[in-house]
């Protein structure tokens, strides 16, 4: 069996399959007794597993009726992902970052294996060696050019 993370990871994700609105609500501590563990093991893999770079946004609310919610983010028409995805890269993007953001556009079929694979060699710390001084700018600046360009509606195939 697989690290409890992974395992508190999929139980979450196939819930959220299940949701019909696109996201859910739960009480950390129910979930931390639901997999017999320290509610910072549910913050992790929240901070870790959820994030926006990887399609989800995850709200909180402390105090005794405090709740967390999970939310799916969607590839929408509107251009909503676009400008969303905009605003997280921001100026810098790590390497790290830039490859779960590519996995997430690979799980939502806007990339294809090779293309994921393709881009992601493209982003690799390893290009920019002795080349750029700043990589992660560049890399911000490359990753809203093809968001830009995959987000657009005048594009025949």
């Amino acid at each position: 069996m697989g690290s409890l993370a992974n395992r508190i990871e999929e139980y979450l994700k196939g819930i959220l399959d299940q949701a019909e609105e696109g996201y859910i609500i739960f009480q950390r501590g129910f979930l931390a007794d639901f997999f017999s563990c320290a509610p910072s093991q549910i913050n992790y893999v929240l901070t870790t597993r959820f994030t926006a770079e990887r399609g989800y946004l995850v709200e909180s609310r402390r105090g005794g009726g405090g709740y967390l919610r999970v939310i799916r983010l969607g590839l929408d028409p509107d251009g909503k992902f676009q400008r969303l995805m905009a605003e997280l890269i921001g100026e810098e993007l790590s390497q790290e970052r830039a490859n779960n953001l590519i996995d997430r556009l690979e799980e939502e079929e806007i990339f294809t294996k090779k293309e994921a694979i393709l881009i992601k060699s493209i982003f690799a710390d390893s290009i920019f060696v002795d080349l750029v001084p700043s990589p992660e700018i560049l890399r911000a600046r490359m990753m809203k050019e093809i968001l830009a360009n995959i987000c657009r509606d005048d594009i025949n195939v």
